[in-house]
């Protein structure tokens, strides 16, 4: 069965160099899964259409005039803190990797990647909340990406302030389960699982998904991760 056009995930494509933009335009619009519904050439111009429509995720490339990946990402997470970010760049080196993560963005993935991981990428942030590839993962370790928690208890201290249950909602969500899922897999409601999913956020100091996983990465809380 062909994906209705509301359960399509909406993209939007910034990047100032046209034959990419249009050759990655023309690639996404042949998964079934997805719908492009911007495709424009500057973060100026995204903001411009924002007004009118607003995608689930954006593909942004890093290195672009008048406004960078950077600066659109900041405003992004800022103004449209629902929209996806997956960084697309010929730039894939550990520091700019850091600082984008860092920023908040929810994937970084190389432009000479094939359709399968991007669709892989596309579809988890949109599930997870985030898209971490082998590179990245190692990059997070070495890096110890997770900002440090609010609270002042020490690390060891503040993994004993986790419940079981809060351990076992955040082993699902960094295993890609939705809300829903996680809902059903326990045995509760998703307005529990959206408290627990809170009170993760304030205990470990994270400020998304991405940060909860990494968080559950750096204490190695689970395997596979």
């Amino acid at each position: 069965m062909q994906p209705t056009s509301e359960n399509r995930v909406k993209l939007a494509i910034v990047d100032d160099h046209t034959l990419f933009r249009q050759g990655l335009s023309y690639i996404l619009r042949r998964i079934s899964a997805c719908e492009v519904v911007i495709e424009v050439a500057s973060g100026r111009e995204l903001f411009a259409a924002l007004s009118a429509v607003q995608p689930d995720v954006v593909l942004l490339d890093l290195h672009m005039h008048e406004m960078d990946g950077k600066e659109v990402s900041r405003q992004l997470l800022e103004h449209y803190p629902q929209i996806k970010i997956i960084i697309l760049s010929m730039e894939y080196s550990h520091d700019f990797i850091l600082e984008l993560m860092r920023l908040g963005v929810h994937g970084y993935l190389p432009k000479d990647i094939d359709q399968r991981i991007l669709k892989e990428a596309i579809e988890q942030v949109q599930v997870k909340g985030y898209y971490i590839d082998d590179t990245v993962a190692q990059v997070m370790r070495e890096g110890l990406l997770v900002k440090k928690p609010t609270t002042r208890l020490p690390a060891s201290n503040l993994l004993l302030t986790l419940t079981e249950r809060e351990k076992e909602v955040l082993a699902l969500l960094c295993q890609g389960h939705s809300s829903y899922q996680i809902a059903e897999k326990l045995f509760i409601s998703l307005r529990t699982v959206e408290g627990h999913r809170k009170n993760l956020l304030e205990k470990t100091g994270a400020n998304n998904a991405v940060s909860l996983a990494m968080f559950a990465m750096k204490h190695r809380l689970f395997e596979g991760i």
